[in-house]
C-alpha cells in the first residue's frame, strides 16, 4: 500500500541516451550501442515490469549486421510490447541544418526499416538532445506517420513556453502534440530520481495533466540500471504504481489524447540551445549541402534513364549514400561539436556518398546523351583526325549535352573546357560566347568557353560547339562593363572601394534606387574567445575587433556575357579573395569566395546594410521559410536570407536577398545582415583547459559562393527560392559525338504550371512499382498546380496549401491513378483511399 500520494501521475520512461559520435568516433559508438542494447535486454529479463524506449534506425541496423542473435531478441521484445520504437528517423539529427528533403529521407528510410524489421512504425518523434527545432517539423513529422514529438532543448532558460505540453503547429496547419522534458533525459546528472519525480508531479498538478520523467544513464549509453529499477520499485511502493507508472512515450501520449486536456498552441520555431553550432566546421556543412543536391540530381536522371532507356535504377547504392548523409546529420556531427577525428570520419563518409551519387549521375546522363540523335549527314564513321580533344569532323561541330536537374527551365552560364570559335543551340541558332581562363595551364591550352544555356525543366538540350567555324548571333547582348573598380550592366552598377575592397555602392538601375545603406560585403572580424564550441549561453556574436582591408582590385574578365572583379583583402595572416561576377542578363551579383583563414577564437562575417526602413527579415528553413525579428541574434538559415522594407527615398517596398552555397548561420540587426562565414573555436571545447595542445577548427583554405539579389516588392515574387537553388545546383554537361538514337536534341522531363511549386525529388518508388514526385509550395500562398511528366505520359492536378509538401506515387501501370502518399511512400493516414487526379494526360 502506498503511504504517500503524488499530486499528479508520472510516466517513467526507461531511456539510454547514446551519441554514436561526439567525444569519440563512430566505431566506439558502434560498440557502445551493442553493449547498451544488451544491458536493456538484461533488464527486460530481470524485471518483468520494465519497458525500454529506443529511437534511431541506424542503431538497429548495426545490431542486425553485427549481433544477429541479439537482434532477434529485440524483435521478440518489440512484439511483446516492452521494447518501444520511437523517433522513426535514421538518427537524432540536428533539426535546423538538414534540408527539407533530408528530413523526408529520415522518415522514409527510418520508418520503412522499422516496418520491414519489426512490423511497426514510430508514432512519437524523438529528438531529445538536438539543439533547436525548425518550424516546419510538425508537417514533416505528420507526413512521416508521426503524431507526437519529444524534445528537451531549448530548455526553459533558453525559450519560455506557456507549458511543457502543447500543440506545435507549422505554417501549413499541421499539428503534433509535443512534450518538452522538464529535466535531463538521464539520471546520471544532477538530482536524484525521487527528486525529479516529485518535481514533475508538482508541475503536473499545476498544469492539470501527467508528465514524463526519463531515467537511465546517458550520453555514452548505459540506459536503465539495476539500481534505477530497484529505486522505482521502492518509489512505487511509496507512491503507488497507479501514480508512478513504468511507461513509454507512446502510452503517455495515448492517455493524454484520451484525456483531451486544454493545451496551448505554439506556431513558432523551437530555438535554441547553442548558437555557435550553425557555423562550426565549414567543411562538413558544405559537404552536406553538396551531397544532398547531388543525390537528388542523380535520382532524377537515373529515373529518367530508366523510364526512357531501361537503365537499371541504382536504388540500393543511392540508399546507402543517403544513409551516409543522414548519419552525418547527427546533431553532434552536423552541429560541429565533436572531436577532430570524428570529422575525418565524416569526410570519408560524405566522400563515399558524393562518389556514389557522381557515378549514378554520370551513368544516367551518359546513357541519355549516348541515345540522342546527333548524327550528321556528312559523317560516315567516327574519326578523330581534326582535334585531339573532340570528335568534330570538318566544321560540323561537337555535340555538348547540358542537363538541368531543376524543375523549371533555367538560363545559366555553362563552361565548355575548350577554346571555341562559336556555339549554337539544337536548332542551329548561334549563341553569344566568351573566352575565359581555364583551371589548367597546359601550354597554350589554358582557355575555356562560356555560353548561356537555356535548358528545359529536369531535361537536357544539345549545344553544338565549333572549334574553327565562327558564327555570329543574331542579337548580341549589351556587354558587361568591368573597368577599374566598377561592374555594370543594363540592370545594376556595383562600385568597389579600392583600398578596402568593400562594395561602396550598389545602384539598382531598374528603379534608380540604392540597394545598400552603407558599405557592403564588409569582412567583419569578431572576437569569440568567450565562446565554447557550441556557443553555450550566447545569443549573438557581435564583439567586433577588426576588418579585412588592404585590398587589391583587379579586372579578371570583361566580355559580352560577364564581367569579373577580383577583390583580395587581408587581416593578420588571413587572406580573403572574392570574385564579384555580373552577367549581362541579370541584376544579381554572384561572388565566388576563397578564404585562407589563420585566425583562432575569431569569427568572420560579411556585412550588408540594406537601404530599408521598417526592416523585416526572412530565411529559408527546411521546406519552408520563416520571418524573424531583426534583433541581432545568431540564427540558422539555409540557402537564402533577405532584408526588406521601405525604400527611404521612394517609399516603395524593396529588399536584398543573400544566397549562399554552403553557409548556415547569420544575424540581422535592424537593416544590417551579417552572413557568418567561418569561426575557429577549439574542437569539442566545453570551456576546457586551453593549453598549447588544442587544435582549432577551419584553419586553411575553403571556398564557397554567395549572391546578392536586389528586388522590388516582396521576395516571393522575385524568384528568390529558384535563384537559391540555381546557385546550389549547377547544370551537368557531357561531351558527345555523332550517333543515331531514339531521343531528340531537346527534352523536357517535367512541367509544373505554378511558379510557386517546386519539385525537389523525382525517384523510383521504394516498392519498385512506380515513381515518386515530391514538391512543396514556396511562397506561403495556396496554389493549384498541374504537374506533367512527359516521359511517363502522365499529368495530374493538385491543390497545395500554404507551405504544403506533397508526395505523389505514380504507378508504372498507366491504368492506375496517381495518388498522394506520405513522405514514407505509405498510404495517407487521413484517407488511405485518397487519389489525386486522373493519372492520365
Amino acid at each position: 500500500m502506498a503511504n504517500q500520494s503524488l499530486p499528479s501521475r508520472i510516466h517513467l520512461i526507461g531511456n539510454a541516451h547514446l551519441d554514436p559520435v561526439w567525444l569519440w568516433q563512430w566505431q566506439e559508438g558502434y560498440a557502445e550501442i551493442k553493449a547498451t542494447f544488451r544491458s536493456a535486454l538484461d533488464r527486460l529479463n530481470e524485471y518483468p515490469e520494465f519497458v525500454f524506449t529506443r529511437s534511431c534506425a541506424a542503431y538497429y541496423r548495426w545490431i542486425e549486421e553485427n549481433a544477429p542473435e541479439m537482434f532477434e531478441e529485440i524483435r521478440a521484445r518489440v512484439a511483446e510490447g516492452r521494447w518501444i520504437i520511437v523517433g522513426g528517423w535514421w538518427i537524432q539529427p540536428d533539426c535546423n541544418l538538414p534540408s527539407g528533403e533530408s528530413f523526408a529521407r529520415h522518415g522514409l528510410y527510418g520508418q520503412r526499416y522499422f516496418q520491414a524489421k519489426f512490423g511497426t512504425t514510430a508514432k512519437v518523434g524523438y529528438n531529445v538532445d538536438s539543439f533547436g527545432h525548425n518550424a516546419m517539423l510538425p508537417q514533416l513529422l505528420k507526413k512521416s506517420g508521426i503524431d507526437y514529438y519529444v524534445f528537451m532543448r531549448p530548455d526553459k532558460q533558453e525559450k519560455e513556453l506557456e507549458r511543457n505540453l502543447f500543440w506545435w503547429e507549422s505554417e501549413d496547419g499541421s499539428r503534433v502534440m509535443t512534450f518538452r522534458l522538464s529535466d535531463s533525459y538521464s539520471t546520471s546528472w544532477g538530482a536524484s530520481l525521487e527528486d525529479k519525480i516529485i518535481k514533475h508531479a508538482d508541475m503536473g498538478a499545476v498544469d492539470g495533466h501527467a508528465h514524463m520523467t526519463f531515467y537511465g544513464v546517458g550520453n555514452h549509453g548505459g540506459g536503465p540500471t539495476i539500481a534505477n529499477l530497484e529505486a522505482i520499485r521502492a518509489l512505487q511502493a511509496k507512491f503507488g504504481a497507479d501514480r508512478l507508472a513504468i511507461s513509454s512515450p507512446n502510452r503517455y501520449f495515448e492517455e493524454l489524447e484520451f484525456a483531451r486536456p486544454a493545451l496551448p498552441v505554439l506556431k513558432d520555431e523551437l530555438q535554441m540551445h547553442a548558437v555557435g553550432c550553425y557555423s562550426t566546421h565549414s567543411e562538413s556543412k558544405e559537404n552536406n549541402r553538396r551531397a544532398e543536391h547531388r543525390l537528388l540530381a542523380a535520382e532524377k536522371f537515373s529515373a529518367a534513364a530508366g523510364v526512357l532507356l531501361g537503365l537499371s535504377y541504382p536504388q540500393e547504392q543511392l540508399k546507402q549514400a543517403w544513409e551516409n548523409v543522414l548519419f552525418n546529420q547527427f546533431h553532434d556531427i552536423m552541429g560541429g561539436c565533436s572531436i577532430r577525428e570524428a570529422f575525418q570520419d565524416a569526410r570519408e563518409s560524405y566522400g563515399e556518398a558524393l562518389h556514389i551519387a557522381a557515378k549514378a549521375l554520370n551513368a544516367a546522363t551518359q546513357r541519355i546523351s549516348w541515345s540522342i540523335d546527333t548524327m550528321k549527314p556528312d559523317v560516315k564513321s567516327l574519326s578523330k583526325e581534326k582535334d585531339w580533344l573532340s570528335w568534330e569532323q570538318g566544321d560540323l561541330g561537337t555535340p555538348y549535352v547540358v542537363f538541368n536537374p531543376l524543375s523549371w527551365e533555367t538560363e545559366v552560364p555553362v563552361r565548355a573546357n575548350r577554346k571555341l570559335a562559336s556555339v549554337t543551340d539544337d536548332e542551329g541558332n548561334a549563341v553569344p560566347v566568351q573566352t575565359v581562363r581555364a583551371s589548367r595551364t597546359n601550354g597554350r591550352d589554358n582557355w575555356d568557353t562560356l555560353f548561356m544555356a537555356r535548358v528545359p525543366a529536369m531535361g537536357y538540350r544539345v549545344y553544338w560547339c565549333f572549334r574553327d567555324k565562327a558564327l555570329t548571333p543574331e542579337s548580341a547582348p549589351s556587354p558587361v562593363i568591368a573597368e577599374g573598380n566598377v561592374l555594370e550592366n543594363d540592370y545594376v552598377r556595383v562600385e568597389i572601394e579600392p583600398h578596402t575592397g568593400y562594395v561602396s555602392r550598389m545602384l539598382d538601375k531598374r528603379t534608380n534606387t540604392e540597394v545598400l545603406a552603407g558599405k557592403g560585403a564588409v569582412p567583419v572580424v569578431i572576437d569569440e574567445h568567450h565562446s565554447d564550441t557550441w556557443g553555450h549561453g550566447l545569443r549573438s556574436y557581435r564583439d567586433l575587433i577588426g576588418y579585412f582591408a588592404d585590398a587589391e582590385v583587379k579586372v579578371l574578365e570583361q566580355g559580352p556575357l560577364r564581367g569579373v572583379l577580383r577583390v583580395t583583402s587581408r587581416y593578420n595572416g588571413s587572406t580573403l579573395r572574392q570574385d564579384f561576377t555580373l552577367h549581362h542578363h541579370s541584376a544579381d551579383v554572384q561572388v565566388r569566395v576563397q578564404l585562407d583563414w589563420r585566425e583562432k577564437h575569431k569569427m568572420l562575417k560579411l556585412s550588408f546594410p540594406v537601404a530599408a526602413e521598417q526592416p523585416e527579415t526572412h530565411a529559408e528553413i527546411p521546406y519552408g521559410y520563416l520571418r524573424r525579428e531583426p534583433n541581432g541574434r545568431e540564427v540558422p538559415g539555409q540557402q537564402w536570407i533577405d532584408v526588406c522594407g521601405i525604400d527611404p527615398k521612394t517609399g516603395t517596398r524593396r529588399g536584398l536577398a543573400i544566397l549562399n552555397s554552403g553557409k548556415y548561420a547569420y544575424d540581422v540587426l535592424d537593416n544590417e545582415a551579417r552572413i557568418t562565414v567561418v569561426r575557429s573555436p577549439i574542437f569539442a571545447d566545453h570551456y576546457g583547459v586551453r593549453d598549447d595542445q588544442v587544435e582549432y577548427m577551419d584553419q586553411g583554405v575553403q571556398e564557397f559562393a554567395y549572391a546578392l539579389v536586389p528586388y522590388e516588392g516582396g521576395w516571393q515574387d522575385a524568384g528568390i527560392v529558384r535563384k537559391a537553388y540555381e546557385l546550389n545546383v549547377p547544370p551537368v554537361a557531357v561531351w558527345e559525338t555523332y550517333h543515331e538514337g531514339p531521343l531528340p536534341q531537346k527534352y523536357e522531363g517535367l512541367k509544373i504550371s505554378s511558379e510557386q511549386v517546386i519539385c525537389t525529388a523525382f525517384k523510383q518508388a521504394e516498392d519498385g512499382g512506380g515513381w515518386i514526385a515530391r514538391g512543396y509550395e514556396t511562397a506561403g500562398r495556396p496554389a493549384k498546380a498541374e504537374l506533367r511528366v512527359p516521359m511517363l505520359n502522365r499529368s495530374w492536378t493538385a491543390d497545395f496549401g500554404k507551405c504544403e509538401i506533397k508526395t505523389f506515387y505514380v504507378p508504372s501501370d498507366a491504368e492506375l491513378p496517381v495518388r498522394e502518399v506520405q513522405l514514407t511512400e505509405m498510404a495517407m493516414v487521413q484517407d488511405e483511399s485518397k487519389e489525386t487526379g486522373s493519372g492520365n494526360p
